[in-house]
């Protein structure tokens, strides 16, 4: 592992330290994605079917708003923070200095190959590290595309980007090299592995994960609106999106109007056909094609269900479900197959939100502050929205991660900074006054501890 013994060294030389250094790569990155726009959609479009307005939306713009952000927010993100002192510590002054963790290794998906790569970055840049990027194999156009930016960008020293097969490229990375810090963004199971390969050298980790994110629909949501919402979300990127409405619990009163408007969202959204529309996007390959195509069977079509292998294509579907042991109910079906339960009781689909515990999202559409806030207590998750789905990713006011199961950790905006850097806590005391009461012996003085230690 010569490759990272040299970022290594290009690390502990100090280099990548200065704000000066930090915000001039991002502002580096920032050209040279700009510069290679049309490749870009051109390497999404061709991994995933996507065009290129929902490729802006969710791929390269969402990228370019957090480097904008990290490189006109960098000073202040960088500076000390001043905090209280202690009567113990008077008149100390405390400090905490956010310090770069070093080299640094970020795993990312195929579902969104250009943002889940090159946002973490971002962080990772602006907190001052040096990055090993390793991509996903099965988004090979976009990977392409990233492998020309970045190395024709940055020294190999500073940032090194990896490809080849990740079950065998991550753990050889892993085995040989100690990093300061690993964030994949994934599978659960997946994650289990990284996590189990970065604590053989109590390597910290952010873990971004999966889980079937529910959505409940109360009786009183405003349907139309809802509909909508869940359509648009659900049906993004052929359904292939880690926060996406896995199922829906909606009130067996407003059932039926639920699934007319979402049909009609479908219509108004990609039209009749879907397959002949540039708006609506395909499976990634055949093997996750079929791993879907099974999933038709677990319940009752209510719109939907058509398929064509050859060109890895699955209709918006809606799936009436009878059977919550059926498969499509057991993991995260990662594509545009959206099942629909009815519920008379709130106990009962309680009990359904209770088999897959601390979801990645969790979404409540009422209007009902009451209903909201019992929801959002009763379902420990990793973020959500209520009367919205998936936008919550889009503030980076807002920490993106999951919990238990969905992850560990958090990024976006700030909370990138934050996630590659370590808080180092100081305090700062001067030597023109110095007690003796604070040195022993201490006898005769429990009194005055008393005081002190409140």
């Amino acid at each position: 592992m010569e490759k990272l013994e040299k970022m290594r060294a290009y690390f502990e030389s100090g280099a990548t330290q200065s704000y000066e250094f930090r915000k001039a790569q991002l502002q580096k990155l920032k050209a040279a994605v700009v510069a290679h726009e049309q490749e870009i959609f051109d390497a999404v479009y061709k991994d995933l079917r996507k065009s290129k307005e929902e490729c802006y939306i969710t791929e390269n713009g969402f990228f370019l708003t957090e480097l904008s952000l990290a490189i006109n927010k960098l000073n202040s993100w960088m500076k000390q923070e001043s905090v209280r002192t202690n009567l113990l510590n008077f008149p100390s002054k405390s400090f905490i200095v956010s310090e770069p963790l070093g080299v640094v290794l970020i795993i990312s998906p195929w579902n969104y190959p250009f943002n889940l790569m090159m946002t973490p970055l971002v962080g990772a840049i602006a907190a001052g590290n040096c990055v090993v990027m390793k991509p996903s194999e099965l988004a090979p156009a976009t990977e392409a595309v990233m492998k020309k930016i970045i190395e024709s960008t940055f020294d190999k020293n500073y940032i090194l980007y990896v490809v080849g097969d990740g079950a065998t490229v991550v753990p050889e990375l892993m085995n040989n090299f100690i990093f300061d810090h690993v964030m994949y963004t994934g599978s659960t199971a997946v994650g289990k592995i990284i996590y189990e390969l970065a604590a053989k050298n109590l390597v910290p980790v952010t873990l971004e994960l999966g889980g079937k994110s529910p959505c409940i629909v109360e009786a009183d949501a405003d349907i139309k609106v809802a509909a909508k919402r869940i359509a648009m979300a659900k049906f993004s990127n052929a359904g292939q999106t880690c926060v996406a409405p896995d199922y829906v619990l909606v009130q067996q009163s407003v059932k039926d109007e639920l699934i007319n408007e979402i049909k009609k969202a479908i219509v108004q959204f990609f039209e009749v056909d879907a397959q002949k529309t540039e708006a609506f996007g395909r499976i990634i390959n055949e093997r996750q094609f079929n791993r879907l195509e099974k999933y038709l069977s677990n319940g009752k079509i209510l719109v939907g269900g058509k398929t064509d292998k050859a060109d890895l294509y699955i209709e918006p579907t809606l799936l009436e479900i009878n059977n919550i042991n059926d498969a499509v109910m057991q993991a995260e079906i990662f594509g545009p197959i959206l099942p629909i339960i009815g519920y008379t009781e709130k106990a009962a689909a309680l009990a359904i939100l209770k088999i897959h515990k601390n979801p990645l999202a969790f979404y409540i559409f009422t209007s009902s502050i009451k209903n909201e806030k019992k929801w959002l207590q009763a379902i420990p998750a990793g973020g959500g929205c209520v009367n919205n789905v998936t936008m919550h990713l889009s503030n980076h006011h807002l920490p993106f991660g999951g919990r238990g199961a969905s992850g560990t950790g958090s990024y976006h905006g700030k909370f990138s900074f934050d996630t590659f850097s370590h808080k180092k806590s100081v305090l700062k005391t001067p030597t023109w006054l110095d007690p003796s009461v604070k040195y022993p012996p201490f006898k005769g003085r429990l009194g005055l501890f008393k005081k002190i230690f409140k």
